[in-house]
């Protein structure tokens, strides 16, 4: 059985840092992204991988700021996130896709995480 399971999100002051974990279990996936939610909002993309890391995609909004990586031999990504903002402020995903290409669609994802919340304060 697939699961994904994030951890690492927390409280923080603007300008601080945070950086999320996710597990997997039950297979290996070739892609793995992450993406958040705010209330009222649907889903959306931060950053993907690649299985070998040689791909990173990054929305604009993060880039700079947010760095995804992945440790294969432990099956587990992680989103380093610094500077962050009050408008990072959100429920952050996981997810893993089978296919070979960083997508920024949500229901492009085969496999989701239940999601850790991100606070800044200001």
């Amino acid at each position: 059985q697939v699961q994904l399971v994030e951890s690492g999100g927390g409280l923080v002051q603007a300008g601080g840092s945070l950086r999320l974990s996710c597990a997997a279990s039950g297979r290996t996936f070739y892609v793995m992204a992450w993406f958040r939610r705010t209330p009222g909002k649907e889903r959306e993309f931060v950053a993907g991988i690649t299985r070998s890391g040689g791909t990173t995609r990054h929305d604009d909004s993060v880039k700079g700021r947010f760095t995804i990586s992945r440790d294969n031999a432990k099956n587990t990504v992680y989103l380093q996130m610094n500077s962050l903002k009050p408008e990072d402020t959100a429920v952050y995903y996981c997810a893993a896709d089978s296919s070979s290409i960083v997508r920024t669609t949500p229901g492009i994802y085969d496999h989701w995480g239940q999601g850790t919340q991100v606070t800044v304060s200001s």
